[in-house]
């Protein structure tokens, strides 16, 4: 696939299928960032019902409380399946044992489990676990598997770990126009990719990026962090005059939720130099007024 969306989407038209509902984080990309792919790419047969979570994450309580309250009502979409976005929206991750326990719940439901892989590396790289512990032994059935974060142009795979929700991959995808006459050029990226754990250092250095971005930061007064940093960016409200001056100084910011709560999202990729972060820190002290490696106690998560 050439998008990660597209990769959701297909995905949402197989487990949904005939018809039926997706039960997702309320943060899920796949839910509030992707314009209704998983209705469009299942032609309506796929409807996204979000979860309230903590940190970015469903637990396995909330998602069986909701599944068999639908099942009570007959005139409600019937459930099909959940999707866990991994690692999530608020820079989080489910370890294995949480996905172990959604899993459970969803299979005892008779719910496909589909993992939104978009960052999968960085958090595969933050739990220190394997692809697999983290994937089909923890009761995934079928994961996208996201590279274009990681350091790929347009390369994004989808694994199947149930064979039978395979069958139709090849015709959707088709049908889709996501079989591109050229192939070999997005399957040679992902080749080199997984060579020799490329993939895991890439995530390994944009995850270590990101935590020295926090720690920087958390030396000025004032800042607020949204949510834990456990892969490679940083929800974080700053003080009105560091934000001044960064904007001044040309830097910009991707802003999450409510306009009114001032967070906003610090990024960082495989290709994140460390001068570039301690640049973006020093700028953010001078106009804070602040000493960067000042002895600070760190602000509280929230």
């Amino acid at each position: 696939m050439g998008t990660g969306t597209a990769a959701n989407g297909l995905c949402a038209s197989i487990i949904a299928a005939p018809y039926g509902a997706i039960y997702v984080s309320d943060a899920a990309h796949v839910h509030g960032s992707e314009c209704g792919g998983a209705e469009f790419w299942s032609g309506g047969n796929a409807r996204t019902v979000p979860l309230p979570v903590v940190d970015g994450k469903i637990a396995a309580a909330d998602l069986a409380r909701a599944v068999d309250e639908a099942g009570a009502r007959s005139a409600d979409v019937p459930p099909r399946a959940v999707s866990l976005t991994q690692a999530t929206e608020v820079s989080t991750v489910y370890t294995p044992a949480e996905v172990k326990s959604i899993a459970e719940a969803a299979h005892a439901r008779h719910l496909w489990v589909h993992m939104d892989g978009a960052r999968f590396a960085n958090a595969v790289a933050r739990l220190g676990c394997t692809p697999a512990e983290a994937s089909w032994k923890a009761g995934v059935d079928v994961l996208s598997f996201g590279a274009t974060k990681n350091g790929a142009l347009a390369a994004e795979a989808v694994v199947f770990f149930d064979r039978a929700l395979a069958e139709t991959m090849r015709y959707r995808r088709r049908r889709g126009g996501h079989l591109f006459s050229k192939m070999r050029f997005l399957s040679a990226q992902l080749e080199a990719f997984i060579a020799k754990d490329l993939w895991l250092r890439n995530a390994r250095h944009a995850n270590a990026m990101a935590q020295r971005v926090r720690e920087g930061l958390a030396q000025i007064p004032g800042v607020r962090f949204r949510s834990p940093t456990e892969i490679n960016f940083v929800l974080v409200a700053l003080p009105q005059a560091v934000w001044d001056g960064l904007v001044a100084e040309g830097y910009s910011f991707s802003r999450r939720g409510a306009p009114s709560e001032g967070v906003v999202r610090i990024a960082c990729a495989f290709d994140t130099r460390e001068e570039d972060v301690d640049a973006l820190l020093a700028t953010a002290h001078r106009y804070a007024g602040t000493r960067q490696g000042a002895d600070r106690p760190a602000p509280a998560m929230r």
